[in-house]
């Protein structure tokens, strides 16, 4: 048994075998760590579900309860917050008390006609607009005895917590929040029900930010066993490239997402395979035009999204919102204002929840009774320079920008200069790393061809001979022009500091262009 996941199986063999093979590959960088394929493992129970959001205050009401259509087969309800006196009392949309939502909204009645026709409820606590729970609570006992009533009224075995905006920024609150889940989550187990819990947090194409990483790490800490990440694939900003799709950027962010996880997992104590680590990411998309004006997430993105879900065995998807899953009217002209009600795209009849839903038949509370248990079943491979496409990374030798190098069975290239950086060192956030993953070394490549300026085609720096603007060196094996007059300044200055060194190294395409003369 783990003391920091009680409850959870926990393997020391398994683990031990980690030990080594980390061990092992840290003695000589020739070995590589690998993880078993586990489509068929059971440690990530249920099958990936679709479910989208519905924002129950918003007016005109949306009828989730209505006869299931396409796409339609389970609702996320949002938002249970704090109540408006600031309060630690839930309330929807800090409009409605529970009860009030009973009688005003009739919510209690419409939640049960969706689970008489065999649909899932799952209710979400927090959003961007009020305050999470977490922030009113002064106490952990009394933000579990908040998310119990809200668990306990709707016989829910499903849980989102959409934590951004201030609630994100708040590390007291966060931390009593993971505290009061991790209480309810045991507490429920302990009496024989079952609580999945995800977290739905904002990201950009890189991935979750630093206070995402943090509320996640915080979970795990506390004992959580976390159903999944959903991220919020929606208004990514600057951090999309120009020309970039809406699919492709959340699809980026995805994957950055399941790095990350795996990281966080890692650390943790908890080891996860790639299936494993897709199992517990999920995506909402926001339907039609986003609140950034350029950003417009089409039915094709949709379709890609979807595909991309299906083949890589993603735990969920959702969308904001399904109130707004129709075309506008004409009597709303200026479909770049994003609406409640309506997606500002041209969508004829189709809807973008059938399209996401598209092959995920899967329902929220599968996954609620799953245990997360370690994974750790690593083999060892080596890194085989006739087999690799490019050198294979050492600590010793410098990298340029731009350079590509094989480690780990994967090929990398370095952002910046680097020397010492291993390439597959668990970062949490890109900026941390010199290195970008490329992907894999596929099967049949052989080395590329580095072009090499033959010995002697420029004469050998010397640190006591003054060089002037275009004067040209090998240094290190490596060709470098001077940018202006200089003396006892190594060509090696300009792999640390670019910008300020009198030297730069020319380029392989360069290289290549002289030795074709």
């Amino acid at each position: 048994m783990s003391t920091r996941f009680p409850g959870r199986r926990f393997s020391w063999l398994r683990f031990g075998v980690l030990v080594l093979a980390v061990a092992l590959a840290g003695s000589g960088g020739a070995l590589t760590l690998g993880w078993w394929q586990d489509s068929a493992e059971a440690t990530v129970e249920g099958t990936p579900w679709f479910a989208g959001y519905v924002d129950v205050t918003a007016t005109p009401s949306y009828a989730f309860e209505a006869p299931a259509g396409e796409g339609t087969q389970a609702a996320v309800l949002a938002f249970v917050v704090a109540a408006a006196d600031g309060s630690c009392a839930p309330s929807w949309g800090a409009s409605y008390g529970l009860d009030q939502a009973a009688s005003d909204l009739d919510l209690d009645r419409r939640i049960a006609r969706l689970r008489d026709q065999g649909r899932s409820v799952v209710v979400s606590f927090g959003g961007q607009r009020n305050d999470e729970l977490a922030l009113r609570c002064a106490s952990v006992a009394d933000l579990t005895a908040a998310y119990a009533s809200v668990v306990d009224r709707y016989r829910l075995d499903t849980i989102d917590l959409d934590i951004e905006g201030a609630a994100l920024g708040d590390a007291a609150s966060g931390q009593r929040r993971a505290e009061a889940i991790a209480a309810l989550q045991e507490a429920r187990r302990a009496a024989g029900k079952d609580l999945a819990v995800w977290l739905t947090l904002p990201v950009v194409t890189s991935g979750l930010t630093t206070q995402g990483t943090d509320t996640v790490a915080r979970f795990l800490a506390a004992g959580v066993d976390l159903a999944g990440v959903n991220v919020m694939t929606m208004n990514f900003g600057d951090t999309r490239a120009e020309g970039q799709s809406m699919a492709a950027a959340s699809i980026a962010a995805l994957s950055a997402t399941r790095r990350q996880l795996g990281v966080l997992y890692s650390t943790a104590g908890m080891p996860l395979g790639p299936s494993s680590l897709w199992r517990k990411v999920g995506a909402t998309p926001m339907l039609g035009q986003n609140d950034e004006p350029d950003e417009v997430f089409t039915l094709a993105d949709a379709g890609e999204l979807n595909a991309f879900a299906r083949d890589n065995g993603l735990g969920r998807l959702s969308v904001w919102s399904l109130n707004r899953d129709k075309a506008c009217s004409t009597n709303y002209p200026d479909v770049r204002r994003v609406s409640d009600s309506c997606s500002g795209v041209d969508q004829g009849a189709t809807r973008f929840a059938a399209v996401l839903a598209e092959g995920l038949t899967g329902t929220p509370g599968e996954a609620a009774g799953g245990v997360t248990t370690p994974e750790p079943v690593p083999t060892a491979t080596a890194d085989d320079p006739a087999t690799s496409p490019y050198r294979i990374w050492s600590a010793t030798s410098s990298y340029p920008a731009g350079t590509k190098v094989v480690w780990h069975g994967n090929v990398y290239e370095a952002k910046w200069w680097t020397r010492g950086d291993v390439p597959d060192d668990p970062v949490l956030q890109d900026s941390q790393t010199p290195w970008r993953l490329v992907g894999p070394v596929l099967p049949g490549e052989t080395p590329v061809p580095v072009p090499t300026l033959p010995a002697g085609f420029y004469p050998t720096w010397k640190p006591d001979k003054a060089y002037t603007a275009g004067d040209r060196v090998i240094y290190q094996g490596m060709a470098f022009e001077a940018r202006w007059w200089n003396t006892a300044t190594s060509p090696e200055s300009s792999l640390v500091d670019p910008g300020g060194s009198p030297w730069q190294a020319l380029s392989q395409e360069e290289i290549r262009k002289l030795l074709e003369k």
